[in-house]
């Protein structure tokens, strides 16, 4: 029988629709932290069933009866991207099922390092639950709220996997669904603004890049009739000017949502603009860069453990690379789970100075806005960092024609620009300043736009 149609499998979706889509919000940290115990044993049970964990369980000698917490997730030893990689098909699934039971999920490789795994029906149900739960923070009806999703959905992708699977299908069933569209970022971007245009949806999500460029196609056409009531974010980092470039362009606000394929939405933005982690859905354990390294080859400083699903378990996951800064504060938005302090990229995305050192995308990234805020100008439309060599980088700029006189003079722009990076990166690092008409809209050999921050500083010097 198709699981869909299963009463049992209905029922057990049912629940996590009516008692978890708003646990962080309804139960305590406590109560929540209960659960998360639960979550976890029962996580663990079903790797013990997958090859892949049960070899590495084997070799530390672990038994599912070793977990009774949280805190007991450490004595679970870390599997790695490149575990997954070399791992075959059937070492990632539980022994004694079909493969046709799970949906193949790729990566979008946007490190140049793709991988896959396999989800269930089930996997697919509580992802959505996840996005539910975020919209609905921002009071978006799914149900209701006509709403544009701009997802990557090249084959095999995650995003076209959910969307074009069984379990969203099944909503459609019984659920019309005709308030929702879903647009491939690989669409040319007129085109894209257009039809947004013409549904005039109350929300908006989707990549950062790709956002930016209709931004910049509707300030072109100075059209100032449509405008959504909240955009969200996500898939890539959001700097501090592209925000204000699309906020001000739409008349709206952004929220920021913070995930991965592996993993699910692992933590978004409240109203008050906190990064809250969905820790009933994920666990994130934060460690130091240099040790994650060493012990796993896989950059960043989290190790994620994904709390829910079936298919190919996700526990102590090292191939997430980017760096999160956790928070010791709390948000009186009544959400209660840990915060996020920053979330600071990858490390693909970071500069690599000759020192060794890294340094973030995000804290170099507002140098443009900050530039302009100063002189008083709106006059950079887009710009992109590209590091060349261990000692050089290009800041790619385009520009907007000069609205008035009052303006300041191209030349004292990029003599600020250059001034401030070198200010961040240090006097032995070349910074060149070149205008350009246009930034490419699409990354080689995928539909996502380009990130911001490009090092092609050798992998090995990283």
């Amino acid at each position: 029988m198709n699981p869909l149609f299963n009463p049992l499998f209905q029922t057990k979706i049912m629940r996590d629709y009516i008692f978890n889509i708003d646990r962080i919000r309804n139960k305590t940290e406590e109560e929540n932290e209960r659960y998360r115990n639960l979550l976890l044993i029962k996580i663990v049970k079903q790797a013990y069933q997958v090859p892949i964990y049960l070899k590495k369980f084997k070799e530390v000698k672990l038994s599912p009866s070793d977990i009774k917490t949280i805190n007991d997730i450490s004595k679970i030893p870390i599997i790695t991207k490149n575990d997954f990689r070399k791992a075959n098909i059937n070492d990632l699934i539980p022994e004694k099922k079909k493969l046709d039971g799970y949906f193949r999920v790729s990566t979008s490789g946007s490190s140049g390092q793709p991988i896959s795994i396999y989800s269930s029906p089930y996997t697919i149900f509580k992802t959505f639950f996840g996005f539910i739960r975020i919209i609905r923070e921002h009071g978006i009806n799914w149900r209701k709220s006509k709403m544009i999703i701009i997802a990557d959905l090249s084959p095999g992708v995650a995003e076209q996997v959910y969307f074009s699977s069984k379990s969203y299908s099944y909503i459609k069933k019984i659920f019309s669904l005709d308030n929702i569209k879903v647009f491939h970022v690989g669409e040319k971007p007129e085109e894209l603004l257009k039809k947004i245009e013409i549904f005039n949806p109350e929300f908006i999500g989707g990549y950062p890049g790709i956002l930016k460029i209709l931004a910049i196609i509707k300030r072109k056409k100075k059209d100032n009739g449509f405008s959504p009531r909240i955009i969200a974010t996500s898939g890539a980092i959001l700097d501090k000017y592209s925000r204000n470039y699309i906020e001000n362009t739409f008349k709206t606000k952004i929220f920021d949502v913070y995930g991965a394929t592996e993993c699910s939405p692992i933590a978004f933005q409240c109203k008050k603009g906190n990064y809250h982690v969905n820790f009933d859905l994920v666990n994130l354990e934060f460690i130091n860069p240099i040790e994650k390294e060493n012990q796993s080859g896989d950059g960043g400083n989290i190790i994620v453990t994904r709390l829910f699903g079936e298919g190919t378990p996700i526990i102590r996951y090292t191939g997430i690379t980017d760096y999160l800064v956790p928070s010791k504060r709390k948000c009186n938005c009544g959400l209660n789970t840990p915060l996020i302090e920053r979330i600071d990229g990858r490390r693909a995305d970071s500069i690599i100075l000759p020192s060794g050192e890294i340094v973030p995308p995000l804290s170099f990234t507002a140098i443009p806005h900050s530039v302009m805020l100063r002189l008083g100008t709106d006059i950079i439309q887009q710009f992109q960092i590209i590091q060349q060599k261990i000692d050089e980088i290009d800041i790619y700029v385009v520009l907007v024609q000069q609205i008035s006189k009052k303006e300041p003079s191209k030349e004292i722009i990029f003599k600020e620009l250059r001034k401030e990076f070198i200010k961040n990166f240090g006097d032995d690092i070349k910074i060149n300043i070149i205008q350009v008409d246009k930034i490419k809209t699409s990354r080689d050999n995928s539909a996502t736009p380009p990130p911001v921050v490009i090092s092609r500083v050798a992998k090995e010097l990283i």
